[in-house]
């Protein structure tokens, strides 16, 4: 075990997780070797989890699978498990048809390693073989969790040997208010366009301007489960990575807020709406149900290699990806 870490548990095929603590005097975390997962997230004098975790490992062997989790190489959903690379078309792993999260074998399942931790950040590496649910390269991936002050920073870079795809996101559920309930909680989102999605909530192709619709989160909007369209979209924040920038604002009933800030030119929405992880209990003791919690990830627009005019996903020999973000929160007044 790595000096620093603490035992979080052992997988069902024997091998162990560990934990590692980061706190200074504003916030605290907890990070999983395990899918390089944010098992916990607090602010001092909140007596509260700001993200949806459990205590249990087997949780996240199951229904939490993605709870806080690295998504990587290729976050969200690919049509029919498959996409061009370079002219070539490709097959991927399937979830009953598509591609869900790169597949079982994806970086949330993954053990990553510790390479360098300090008492306010942690920085954890992973290598994906060649061929690894069908993405081709040799992968090395990099992701850094820093504190800084009231706000948590996540950075990720990626390198590859081949033409490859990789699109990474981070895919916590935040639950910021008193109640496991985003019910009258505010959203603000600054994007003017949003990816319509079918059934299976794969992106269609068409590219959505948000004005007049339920979707326009610019003034932000209080969430009602009775008013509030279903979420599980990508808001087109802009067409390529930019600069760092705000993005979101989420604020609870009591009026703690998170500011996202992201290079990233999409930013999906999950509402959580059926959400159960029965039978396994997270941190306050019991399953999370529908509307615990909200999945906000920064990144790529998803199914992007599919449809023309999405961001390009691809990632080439002697290139290097790289995507911030930052979780900034604060306490009212």
């Amino acid at each position: 075990m790595i000096p620093g870490t603490d035992l979080f548990g052992t997988q069902s095929d024997g091998r162990t997780v560990e934990v590692v603590r980061l706190s200074n005097d504003r916030i605290s975390a907890a990070i999983l070797t395990r899918g390089a997962i944010l098992q916990d997230l607090r602010l001092a004098g909140l007596d509260r989890p700001l993200v949806l975790g459990s205590p249990d490992l087997a949780a996240y062997e199951g229904p939490m699978a993605f709870f806080g989790a690295v998504i990587a190489p290729v976050a969200n959903r690919l049509r029919d498990a498959t996409a061009p690379i370079d002219g070539e078309r490709r097959s991927f792993d399937t979830d009953a048809p598509h591609n869900l999260h790169s597949g079982a074998a994806g970086a949330h399942a993954q053990l990553w390693e510790i390479s360098d931790r300090s008492e306010t950040a942690v920085t954890l590496t992973l290598d994906l073989p060649d061929g690894l649910s069908g993405f081709p390269g040799h992968r090395s991936l990099t992701a850094v969790y820093a504190l800084d002050g009231a706000a948590l920073r996540f950075a990720v870079t990626a390198t590859t040997d081949r033409p490859t795809l990789m699109n990474v996101a981070h895919h916590a559920y935040w639950s910021l208010g008193p109640d496991l309930d985003w019910t009258g909680q505010r959203l603000e989102i600054a994007a003017d366009r949003v990816l319509p999605v079918d059934d299976a909530t794969v992106p269609t192709g068409e590219i959505r301007a948000v004005d007049g619709t339920g979707y326009d989160f610019r003034a932000g909007q209080v969430l009602d489960p009775e008013t509030t369209v279903p979420l599980d979209h990508n808001f087109c924040l802009s067409d390529t990575r930019v600069a760092s920038r705000p993005v979101m604002r989420l604020t609870a009933t009591d009026g703690l807020s998170m500011t996202i800030e992201t290079t990233e030119p999409g930013l999906q929405v999950f509402d959580g709406r059926p959400m159960d992880t029965s039978p396994h209990a997270g941190h306050h003791g019991k399953p999370y149900g529908p509307r615990a919690g909200m999945a906000i990830e920064p990144q790529m627009w998803p199914d992007a290699p599919n449809h023309e005019g999405f961001t390009d996903i691809t990632l080439r020999p002697g290139e290097t990806y790289r995507a911030e973000s930052v979780f900034r929160f604060a306490l009212p007044d």
